[in-house]
C-alpha cells in the first residue's frame, strides 16, 4: 500500500485502564506508521465474561459479573470528553451481552459462548478509539468481523486468509491514509453472520493476519514485559532480555512454553517476511525485542522454555517388533479423539507421546475413553505431574558437546523423555513438575552465565 503501515497490537493489561489506554495512545502518536492498532479486552473482562459462557451460571451472579464489567469500562469512560456517548454505546453492549448470558445458562452452546466472549474487545476497541483522539489522533472504531471471515468451528475458528486479504484491501485499506483504525483482536464471523473466536493466543494472530493482509511493513505487540527473555524472570532474576531473535528460534520457543507469544502469531509473519517486535507498553523507552528473517548473531544456546502440565502416554506391545502398521493404529486412535501429540521417541517394542494440557483447562485430554481404545492393541501407562523443558538456540543438534553439556548439569534430577536431533533449534526434556523450576534456574546459570 502506499503508506509505511505497522499494525499495532495491544494486550489486556496495556488496555486495562485510562491510564494504560494513554500510554498506549502516546506510544501510537509517537510514530506515524502506527495506522491499524488491534485491542484485546481489558485485563478482568476475560476471565468475567468465561465465566458467564459456561451453563447454568445463576440469575444473581450473572448480574454481579456483568456490574463488574461496567465498572472496568466506565472508570475508563469517566476520563474522556464524550462520557455520555460511550456511557450509551457500552450500556448497549451490556444488555445484548445480558441476553446472550440469560440464553446460555439455559442452552448452552459454543456458538452463544463466542458470541459472550467477544464483547472485551468490542468494548475496549470502542474506548481506545476516543483515548486516541483526546491525545488529538483521528481514532476511529472498525468491526473486524466485517473482514475476519472463518468457518463455524467455534472457540477455535479457522480464518479464511484469501478471504481476508480481498476484504481488507477493499474495507480496510482505504481507511487506513486519514485515519487510526481501532480493531478488535481474537474474534470473526462466519458465513450465518454469527461472531466466532480464534482460540487460544487469538488477539495476538488475528494481528499478525491483518498484518500480512494490508502488506504491512511491521508488526509491533505490545504487552507488559520488556520483550522476550532468554527464560521466564519468574523463575530466575538472571534471566535477561533478547534483543533480536529469529523466527525461528521464536517458534521453537513460543511452542515450548515461553507466554509472551503464541506459535501461530508468527506463521503470517514468516510468510509475508515481516519483522515483528515485541516492547512493555509501560516502559516503551526500555525497546523490546525484534524478530526477524535474518539476525546478526545465532548462538548455541538463545532461551530455555517451560511448560508445564505436561500427559506422558507410553503404549507397548510385543507386536511391535519387526511390525509395520503399528504406530499407524495407535495415531488413528487419537485422530479420532482429536489429540495432537507434541513429542515421540521410539524403542523396539513401545512408543513415549506426550501431549500438552493447557493452564485452565477444564478436562483431561487424555480420557478413559482414550485409553480403552488403546488398550485394545497394546498395554498402556499415562503419567501426570511432569513438565517439558525445552533448551533453545542454533545448530544445536550439530553441534558437539552440547547434549552431554546439558545433561551433565542436570544429572541430579529425574529426567523421563529426551528428544534431540529433529528440530537444529532445540533439545527438550521431561523432568516431574517439582523440580522443572529448579532445572531451568540451574541450566540458565550454566548456559548463559
Amino acid at each position: 500500500m502506499s503508506i509505511n503501515l505497522t499494525v499495532a497490537k495491544f494486550g489486556g493489561t496495556s488496555v486495562a485502564n485510562y491510564q494504560a489506554m494513554l500510554r498506549c495512545a502516546n506510544i501510537i502518536k509517537s510514530d506515524t506508521s502506527n495506522r491499524l492498532v488491534v485491542v484485546s479486552a481489558s485485563a478482568g473482562v476475560t476471565n468475567h465474561l468465561v465465566r458467564l459462557s459456561q451453563k447454568n451460571v445463576p440469575a444473581q451472579e450473572q448480574l454481579t459479573i456483568i456490574a463488574n464489567i461496567k465498572d472496568i469500562q466506565l472508570n475508563i469512560t469517566k476520563h474522556l470528553d464524550n462520557e455520555q456517548n460511550l456511557i450509551d454505546d457500552i450500556g448497549l453492549l451490556l444488555e445484548e451481552l445480558t441476553a446472550y448470558a440469560s440464553a446460555q445458562s439455559l442452552n448452552h452452546s459454543t456458538r452463544i459462548a463466542d458470541s459472550i466472549l467477544s464483547f472485551g474487545e468490542q468494548m475496549s476497541s470502542r474506548l481506545f478509539a476516543q483515548v486516541l483522539k483526546s491525545v488529538g489522533l483521528n481514532g476511529e472504531y472498525f468491526d473486524v468481523r466485517q473482514v475476519m471471515k472463518t468457518n463455524s468451528l467455534y472457540g477455535k475458528a479457522v480464518v479464511d486468509i484469501e478471504q481476508l486479504k480481498s476484504n481488507a484491501q477493499a474495507f480496510l485499506q482505504p481507511k487506513l491514509e486519514g485515519q487510526i483504525i481501532v480493531t478488535q483482536g481474537f474474534i470473526g464471523q462466519d458465513e450465518h453472520e454469527y461472531t466466532t473466536t480464534l482460540g487460544r493466543g487469538g488477539s495476538d494472530y488475528s494481528a499478525a493476519l491483518l498484518a500480512e493482509a494490508l502488506d504491512a511493513k511491521n508488526l509491533s505487540i505490545w504487552t507488559d514485559v520488556v520483550g522476550i527473555f532468554t527464560t521466564d524472570p519468574r523463575i530466575t532474576d538472571q534471566a535477561r532480555a533478547i534483543k533480536e531473535i529469529s523466527f525461528g528460534e521464536a517458534a521453537e520457543m513460543a511452542t515450548f512454553g515461553a507466554k509472551i507469544l503464541h506459535p501461530a502469531t508468527l506463521i503470517p509473519a514468516m510468510r509475508q517476511n515481516i519483522p515483528v517486535f515485541v516492547g512493555s507498553s509501560k516502559e516503551p523507552e526500555k525497546g523490546g525485542t525484534r524478530i526477524q528473517k535474518n539476525v546478526e548473531t545465532s548462538p548455541t544456546y538463545r532461551s530455555i522454555s517451560l511448560r508445564r502440565e505436561q500427559t506422558l502416554v507410553t503404549v507397548k506391545s510385543p507386536a511391535m517388533l519387526h511390525a509395520s502398521g503399528f504406530l499407524a493404529k495407535v495415531f488413528t486412535v487419537l485422530a479420532k479423539h482429536d489429540l495432537s501429540v507434541d513429542l515421540i521417541t521410539t524403542s523396539e517394542i513401545s512408543v513415549a507421546l506426550t501431549f500438552d494440557n493447557p493452564v485452565g483447562s477444564t478436562q483431561a485430554l487424555i480420557t478413559q475413553a482414550v485409553v480403552e481404545e488403546l488398550e485394545q492393541l497394546c498395554e498402556v501407562s499415562v503419567e501426570h505431574g511432569l513438565s517439558l523443558v525445552a533448551v533453545i538456540g542454533n545448530q544445536i543438534h550439530a553441534t558437539q558437546g552440547v547434549s552431554s553439556n546439558i545433561f551433565e548439569k542436570v544429572s541430579e534430577f529425574n529426567v523421563r523423555m529426551i528428544c534431540h536431533g529433529a528440530s537444529s533449534h532445540n533439545l527438550c526434556f521431561l523432568v516431574p513438575e517439582e523440580d522443572a523450576n529448579k532445572v531451568v534456574e540451574k541450566l540458565h546459570d550454566a548456559l548463559f552465565a
